[in-house]
């Protein structure tokens, strides 16, 4: 027994001692960004860049996994399961405080909670913006709410799953317009995105990155926003509220570390993030998405989650269970 104490009090020694020295270490291996949605999201799109500027100021790569599903929560999911030694970090959108409260909603078991992660820098913050296909009948909002509610249930619109980043903003469309559509889930903004191109959806809502591109081409118009005023780089689209339906949705991007992550390595992770959101080269790539950089150093994006979280919480509970 007291050779057993030994060895536990040596192994507890030699970790606190050796803590600080890995910490100061850090990183000595090439870090991995969770993203829980497939390539072409807005996530994907704003991880991509940061992940290669912040890497490029540690000295290590910061290597990009795609982990789509389930609106998020299956990266999401696996993130929160990793070691908490900074080696494992979340780009997450606003979805991570919308899906555990859904599944409650659900009766379903979360997968995962949101005490188990740490933010550490929100990117940007944007409102959605609903699209349709550039040979779409409908010009207007307006014109767009007549059609739904002239076809009940047969326009479609797709999404990156149920109660998703872009689910909820639909569904409170439907609710302030009084009309129903049919929702077509995905495993991300990509794909949603692609189904629309391709004819399978007639509409969705999504951030301006993922479809700024297509709409800059004419191959997509944007009718209205979820926002308030005008839209950085999308000035002629209307919000809702503009148009008498008292409805917002913020899409928002942020980097996230395991909870018990060692303080001295969510310090070099801040401080490095920080550098990369003020440099002028990555803001204006960033910017050239149409979403531009929103930056929110770790203590005042840690108040915004948690007063965002109880807003989204509310809404979840306003929309109620849907298919």
């Amino acid at each position: 027994m007291n050779l057993r104490c030994k060895q536990v009090a040596a192994a507890a020694l030699l970790w606190l001692t050796a803590g600080p020295a890995m910490a100061a270490d850090y990183p000595e291996r090439p870090v991995t960004m969770v993203v829980p949605f497939p390539p072409g999201g807005v996530a994907d799109t704003i991880a991509r860049p940061l992940a290669q500027a912040v890497g490029a100021k540690l000295g290590q790569a910061i290597v990009i996994e795609n982990k789509g599903g389930a609106g998020g929560a299956i990266g999401i999911g696996q993130a929160g399961r990793a070691k908490p030694d900074g080696y494992t970090l979340l780009m997450s959108l606003s979805a991570i405080s919308i899906l555990p409260a859904a599944d409650r909603l659900l009766e379903r078991k979360p997968a995962y909670q949101l005490d188990q992660f740490v933010p550490i820098a929100r990117i940007t913050a944007d409102p959605t913006v609903l699209v349709v296909r550039a040979d779409a009948p409908y010009k207007t909002l307006q014109e767009f709410i007549d059609a739904a509610k002239g076809q009940t249930g047969k326009l479609s619109y797709g999404t990156s799953g149920l109660f998703g980043t872009m689910h909820v903003p639909m569904e409170m469309l439907q609710n302030a317009a009084s009309i129903k559509m049919m929702h077509v889930p995905f495993t991300g903004a990509g794909p949603a995105v692609q189904a629309l191109i391709g004819g399978q959806v007639d509409a969705l809502a999504t951030g301006p990155s993922s479809v700024m591109q297509l709409i800059q081409a004419g191959r997509v118009r944007p009718l209205a926003h979820w926002g308030e005023g005008t839209l950085d780089g999308l000035p002629q689209v209307p919000s809702f509220k503009s148009q008498g339906y008292d409805i917002s949705f913020v899409q928002w991007s942020g980097v996230f570390a395991l909870a018990g992550t060692p303080p001295a390595v969510m310090e070099t992770l801040r401080k490095a993030i920080k550098e990369v959101a003020s440099d002028q080269e990555f803001r204006s790539r960033i910017a050239a998405t149409g979403s531009p950089v929103q930056y929110l150093d770790a203590p005042a994006f840690d108040q915004y989650w948690k007063s965002d979280s109880v807003s989204l919480e509310r809404a979840v509970s306003r929309i109620g269970k849907v298919d």
